[in-house]
């Protein structure tokens, strides 16, 4: 017998497979097609069935040295299957909404994969963004399932009811809560192939939230149509084949690689904190299996750029570095290039949760022909639209606008706020209505969505990042754009990096610049300095009337990257 549930409005079966689809000649809607993004596993086991899936550090040999734990294509799709019938089995349906707190590991792309063959829908809060702000997006996504490690587990106990919704429990690890199911006792054997459900374009995969880094974080609603284009823009744009093995150190990134075929390296390191990473451990990593595609965010790259010059180490099986989650600086890059083959290339897609990859930038164009423009407060080059998705510039307003209209465009060369339509572009919100009608334009049965940033675009249809909407700086003479300002300063050999902020309301606003010193410059005359730097100021129509300078001991940064300045936090210092 058929059962339906109620899955953020639609309506949908919830058996495996093709059942339950009645018979018709009529055309289906392109956003009612069965499409489940777990099926590119099943493609990639089948392809591929005896290599490396996930390969994950299990702790240390007798030679002082890490020792790994792997699963194949093959066993990784299996082990979904026997996890995809026991879940199903204690509860968890499609359509269930389920926070999923479990670290990097194979349990983790096992779990996931399961779920998404169930039809249920994953929910991914980032835990360093603290335990207050993490329950509480936990929270606003109603879970109706709970699957975490023994330290997720004891939220529940100590916060009770952030987590009232919740019907179904599964601990993970060796640590068992009373309530829960363990995971030995969900996983199902023997093993019994586990049909995908047939879920649609348009139905919810997964919910991941924001970090929040400029204003509250929210559940972006991400479709399997979503996941599936994302996938077809990676593989396309970047060239990946089947032969590549990956160093994700980004955990849901490393959530493609199963569908691209592609081996992951789980590194030995705190996700969280990228800007502590061991140099040394992710060099090893590397060259112990052949590493030749790697995410980092720019904090990270930054670290293994000084490691490599201080200690002379390469990275000669990379092919290709992809970098994103803040502006990539071309001093980061050009320190980062030293470590590589000279036919490698470092690429730093721009894009945000809610769509993502949208342009598209290496990092021979950056370095041979844009960074002295960014160097002189043109902004960042994030490059050119990657595959179907359309890029606009439209005029700054901080109102929602209900319809698209050409007549929102502005002049090529002029300063806007960045819109992005195609199909890795997220719908909605979670029950986020308010925040869905300031970020969405309708454009008849499609929509752009507002990136939040500002830039221009150029006549060979590069953009370039000119920072955060809401971060702009609205003086008495107009605005003020913290990329284009902050270059100005950062060409100093003793800043390390800057932020302008503004104190006041506007369009009355006091611009301030923010100065976080080198680490190795602490002792430096500031009084000196200070007057260096606005000499440096005066000389540049966009910075002349910054008068006012602050030493910071060490700017506040995003969890997820370590890169993006709460520039928010800064005002507020600035201004006491």
């Amino acid at each position: 017998m058929d059962t339906h549930d109620r899955v953020d409005g639609l309506s949908t079966e919830t058996e495996t497979g093709n059942e339950g689809f009645a018979a018709s000649d009529a055309p289906v809607p392109a956003d009612r097609r069965a499409l489940n993004i777990a099926h590119r596993l099943k493609e990639s086991a089948a392809r591929y069935p005896n290599k490396r899936a996930v390969v994950y550090p299990a702790g240390w040999d007798e030679s002082n040295r890490v020792a790994y734990t792997q699963l194949t294509f093959s066993q990784l799709d299996k082990e979904s299957d026997c996890l995809a019938h026991g879940l199903e089995r204690v509860g968890i349906k499609r359509g269930t909404r389920t926070i999923l707190m479990v670290p990097p590991s194979l349990d983790f792309f096992a779990l996931t994969y399961a779920l998404f063959k169930i039809g249920a829908v994953p929910v991914v809060v980032d835990p360093g963004m603290g335990i207050k702000r993490m329950i509480q997006c936990l929270k606003e996504s109603k879970p109706e399932a709970f699957i975490g490690i023994a330290k997720a587990h004891l939220l529940r106990w100590r916060y009770p009811a952030f987590f009232a919704t919740v019907t179904t429990w599964v601990s993970v690890g060796r640590r068992w809560f009373p309530g829960a199911f363990s995971l030995k006792q969900v996983h199902q054997r023997p093993w019994v192939p586990y049909p995908p459900a047939a879920t649609y374009v348009d139905e919810p995969a997964a919910i991941l939230f924001t970090t929040g880094s400029t204003g509250p974080a929210k559940g972006v609603v991400y479709t399997h149509g979503n996941f599936d284009a994302q996938v077809r823009q990676i593989q396309n744009h970047f060239g990946i084949g089947p032969e590549e093995i990956d160093l994700p150190t980004f955990p849901l990134f490393s959530l493609f690689d199963p569908a691209l075929g592609m081996t992951a390296v789980i590194p030995d390191m705190d996700p969280t904190r990228p800007a502590d990473a061991d140099p040394e451990k992710l060099i090893d990593i590397i060259e112990d299996h052949g590493v030749t595609t790697m995410f980092g965010s720019p904090a990270l790259l930054n670290r293994l750029g000084d490691h490599g010059r201080s200690t002379g180490a390469t990275l000669p099986s990379l092919r290709r570095v992809i970098s994103a989650g803040a502006p990539v600086s071309p001093d980061i890059i050009e320190k980062f290039s030293g470590m590589l083959a000279a036919e490698a290339e470092i690429h730093t897609p721009y894009g945000a949760t809610e769509a993502m990859p949208v342009l598209s930038i290496d990092s021979a164009e950056i370095l041979g022909s844009t960074r002295k423009f960014s160097e002189q407060g043109y902004g960042i080059c994030v490059g050119r639209p990657v595959g179907d998705i359309e890029v606009g510039i439209i005029r700054i307003t901080d109102n929602p606008i209900e319809h698209w209209s050409d007549d929102l465009l502005v002049e090529t060369g002029e300063i806007g706020e960045i819109v992005v339509k195609g199909d890795v572009v997220t719908r909605r919100y979670f029950d986020r209505p308010q925040a869905e009608m300031a970020a969405k334009i309708q454009d008849d049965d499609a929509f752009w969505h507002r990136m939040g940033d500002v830039g221009w675009q150029d006549n060979k249809d590069r953009v370039w990042f000119c920072g955060r909407k809401s971060h702009r700086v609205i003086t008495d003479n107009g605005p003020l754009f913290t990329i284009p300002c902050e270059a100005i300063f950062n060409q100093h050999p003793a800043v390390f990096r800057s932020a302008l902020v503004g104190i006041g309301r506007p369009p009355h606003q006091k611009p301030v610049i923010c100065i976080e010193l080198n680490k190795g410059d602490k002792g430096v005359n500031k009084e000196v300095l200070k007057h260096e730097l606005l000499n440096l100021a005066a000389k540049h129509p966009m910075t002349h009337e910054i008068k006012t300078v602050l030493f910071h001991e060490g700017f506040p940064v995003d969890i997820r990257h370590n890169a993006k300045i709460y520039r928010e936090q800064l005002a507020e210092w600035a201004a006491t």
